[in-house]
């Protein structure tokens, strides 16, 4: 490889990047190496006559998107629109008067359906008339019940495979109309045509696709796979997305995904594999997606040494000592300095296995409730002395360059950890010896706890309004207030237990249990009560 090497940003998941900031993200990938640069817009992106589509949502307008072609054009970049055509726009849906006629299930839209057609049509006019580019990345990925809501109601039963084949050759043709060159996520078309459960299952007898294999012939399939470290199960399934005869390009991913901490090393790992795999089967064009469920807490500045090494690695240098010295002299700051970032979520060294997925400790530890403790089980004793250590780590930094916001936004987050990594287990335990004393001590990091808190809010701001629009910190604020006030919550029923006004706390007096899901979004480990998310 390569022919297309590009760095693919999350522009759905709350954090809409700014124009300014998209323009300096675009200028370091060149420098680093990178011709592409890809905005993921699942709906935040103008659309005439849909004032809903993208409301209140930080969408781009169409002199916006204009604009960044025109600059990106400057420097070398194609600037290539990445928008939903099936799957994945549940915030649409939201909007229930407009869009609900439209919706067959979960997030999907009704396949082939006239309405949804002429929606699409009008999204990929947008997309020509916005961009320079003739490519286009229509998605498609992760539409599971496609065809089992009011599609079925509609034409009955029928094999879901040829619905989201039929859907694809329609969207195809307006692609056809604008002079556009698709390309799709094949996670659906492989699994539909197999009959298997993921994407990532091997099959041997392949007849079932190599039947079913009449896409549209002005296609490219997108293979992703963010978490494979085997480069010969990465061959299999590429030669099994080639058996559909259209050009195959690779989807690798920047570990963003688990909150407010990244993963350059296991990005890196991953990658290197995926980077192997694909020349031994041909695959020229490779995409760095860096997605942001959740809530994109993680700023996409926060990988720059991954992406780094892996332009460099494609382009033949091996060599670390060059590699971090061509990165200090784009950034100004040290590669090293930028890997503090990794050990945000690193407390038990534990940064190599496929089970780090969703293993995000600073994120689960922040919000982990006092008082129902629903990771309680993963706390240790020694994790807010690591904190402590960590924060003089990232404070220590003497070369942050222009990215002093950012390093201050980890050391901040460093900080709470130090306090109230720990907190509600040394409230379970003082509560259930009735130690008295101790739990007046405790009561006092309570204080302490959100006074830290307070001022990560304020880092986090800060760093969010330098990156991105201001369109989705209200739900960092939403999550963060409340984390605020139900400290204060507990810390007055503390006292008015440590005072006799009441002879127990329920949810303390009951036992913790491991949670057998280990995933760490904000929905889940904050409470078991019901309660929205923004996954998705």
């Amino acid at each position: 490889m390569n022919n297309m090497l590009g760095v693919m940003i999350d522009c759905s998941r709350n954090a809409v990047m700014n124009v300014e900031s998209v323009k300096k993200y675009a200028s370091i990938i060149k420098k680093i190496g990178y011709n592409t640069l890809m905005l993921y817009t699942e709906d935040t992106y103008e659309v005439p006559n849909q004032p809903l589509f993208g409301h209140l949502r930080g969408r781009y307008s169409k002199d916006e998107l204009k604009e960044l072609d025109k600059y990106c054009l400057s420097i070398g970049i194609e600037l290539i629109p990445c928008i939903q055509t099936l799957a994945h726009l549940n915030a649409m849906f939201k909007w229930t008067d407009e869009y609900s006629d439209i919706n067959d299930c979960d997030d999907i839209l009704i396949a082939s359906d006239e309405k949804v057609l002429s929606l699409i049509d009008n999204m990929l006019n947008v997309v020509s008339e916005c961009f320079t580019t003739k490519k286009v990345h229509i998605g498609m990925d992760e539409a599971f019940r496609i065809g089992t809501g009011k599609y079925q109601k509609i034409h009955g039963i029928r094999d879901r495979f040829d619905i989201i084949n039929e859907h694809l050759h329609k969207v195809c043709e307006f692609a056809s109309k604008y002079e556009l060159e698709p390309m799709v996520w094949s996670d659906m078309f492989t699994t539909l045509a197999l009959g298997t459960d993921n994407q990532y299952d091997v099959v041997e007898d392949k007849s079932a696709l190599v039947e079913k294999a009449k896409l549209p012939e002005n296609l490219t399939l997108v293979y992703w796979d963010y978490i494979s470290k085997d480069p010969r199960h990465c061959e299999k399934i590429i030669k099994t997305n080639q058996l559909f005869e259209r050009p195959v390009a690779y989807a690798a991913g920047a570990w963003t995904w688990r909150g407010f901490a990244p993963s350059n090393k296991n990005s890196i790992e991953c990658t290197l594999r995926a980077i192997e795999a694909c020349n031994n089967t041909g695959v020229k064009d490779m995409i760095i997606t860096v997605w942001g469920d959740d809530g994109n807490e993680c700023s996409p500045y926060s990988i720059l040494p991954f992406l780094m090494t892996v332009a460099e690695v494609v382009n033949g240098n091996n060599d670390e000592k060059s590699v971090k010295d061509k990165f200090k002299e784009i950034t100004g700051c040290s590669y090293d300095s930028f890997m503090i970032f990794d050990k945000m979520d690193e407390l038990a060294g534990n940064h190599n296995t496929e089970q780090d997925y969703y293993y995000n400790p600073c994120k689960y530890l922040l919000y982990n409730d006092p008082f129902l403790g629903i990771r309680d089980y993963m706390c240790s004793s020694d994790d807010c002395l690591y904190y402590k250590n960590l924060s003089k780590e990232i404070n220590a930094v003497s070369d942050k360059g222009e990215f002093g916001y950012l390093f201050d936004f980890y050391e901040k987050l460093a900080r709470v950890l130090s306090v109230k990594s720990d907190l509600g287990v040394r409230t379970r335990k003082a509560y259930l010896e009735k130690d008295i004393e101790t739990l007046k001590r405790v009561v006092s990091d309570y204080d302490k706890t959100i006074e830290l808190i307070n001022d990560f809010h304020k880092a986090h701001q800060t760093r969010w309004f330098i990156d991105n629009k201001p369109h989705g910190f209200d739900v960092q604020d939403i999550r963060i207030g409340g984390l605020i006030q139900r400290l204060k919550s507990c810390k007055e029923r503390l006292l008015k237990f440590i005072n006799g006004e009441i002879s127990n706390i329920s949810e303390l007096d009951e036992p913790v249990l491991n949670d057998t899901n280990g995933s760490g979004f904000w929905w889940r480990v904050s409470t078991p009560n019901i309660i929205g998310h923004c996954l998705d």
